[in-house]
């Protein structure tokens, strides 16, 4: 693929560069430049789409340069190729940092925000979560004979979901909401990147999704229960301070949280990586256990 790109970087004026991969679909150019690859040229103009909307409405999203010929991307050998400049900004090095934790709740309010105005012009792909509680997931634990996670402790998980579901707000969402992805410069929000997975699913998917996998990044010291459920505040507060979040929301925050990490370990016992699979019901535990906190603390956040 690093050939392919070599051998492609001309249509945009530019010879043999200095490449980096960065993922295994981007790559970085000379510092300055993200070239991007799919085989899936719908899925490329979709996000070539979202991201100038976001662009008109005046959020940091990386900028497409166009090719020589004013295409915006080029294809090769069945695969789609495009060119942005790379935003400024880098990963926050402390995720215990509960300030970072209120920007980060600000910075997913303000995508949702603008994300209603990509629903307009966009047909996206619905997805629920519950029906994936209910689905592969399910179908997936079962397969490892509810070795690696306690059947009964998802069942109560999956219901508690289940009963509040058709109240929460649906709407486009990022989807993989993490520091690599919102990218910070000088503690400020610099950009958002990668929209590869965005849907439609309940709002609080992705708030619930940033806030467990602080506690399933590397880290030199654990989160504590009062260190972690103080970020959960601070998120929650950053986020209702651009957007409301309604009762069942707020409700439904430790039941959402659950789910995800039995989903990411469905996921990781589907690929036979028992110790990811572990390591999301160890993260499921200690949400399960900070349930109570987790309720406390929205019940101070007031207005």
């Amino acid at each position: 693929m690093k050939e392919k790109i070599e051998q492609i970087l001309p249509l945009w004026g530019m010879e043999i560069r200095q490449i980096s991969q960065i993922y295994n679909t981007a790559w970085e150019v000379d510092h300055a430049y993200v070239m991007k690859a799919y085989s899936d040229r719908n899925q490329l103009e979709r996000n070539i789409k979202i991201s100038e909307i976001l662009a008109g409405c005046h959020i940091p999203v990386a900028e497409i340069l166009p090719t020589k010929t004013g295409e915006k991307y080029a294809e090769q050998e069945g695969f789609y190729f495009f060119l942005t400049r790379k935003l400024q900004g880098s990963n926050i090095a402390d995720s215990k940092d509960k300030e970072m934790a209120r920007k980060m709740g600000c910075a997913i309010a303000r995508l949702h925000k603008a994300f209603l105005e990509c629903e307009k012009e966009i047909g996206f792909w619905d997805n629920s979560l519950l029906d994936e509680m209910k689905g592969w997931v399910w179908e997936n634990l079962a397969r490892d004979e509810w070795k690696t996670v306690d059947r009964e402790a998802c069942a109560r998980a999956v219901e508690s979901l289940e009963n509040v579901y058709e109240f929460l707000p649906k709407q486009l969402i990022h989807r993989d909401v993490h520091f690599g992805n919102f990218l910070f410069s000088e503690g400020e929000l610099s950009g958002y990147i990668d929209f590869d997975l965005s849907q439609r699913n309940i709002r609080i998917f992705d708030i619930c999704y940033f806030l467990t996998g602080l506690l399933a990044e590397e880290a030199e010291e654990a989160f504590t229960k009062k260190e972690w459920t103080e970020n959960v505040r601070a998120a929650i507060e950053g986020y209702e301070s651009i957007t409301r979040l309604s009762a069942e929301e707020k409700a439904a925050i430790p039941w959402v949280m659950e789910c995800i990490e039995i989903l990411f370990a469905a996921y990781f016992l589907g690929m036979e990586d028992f110790k990811h699979a572990k390591e999301a019901w160890e993260v499921f535990l200690f949400v399960q256990d900070c349930g109570g906190d987790i309720a406390l603390s929205m019940a101070r956040i007031s207005w």
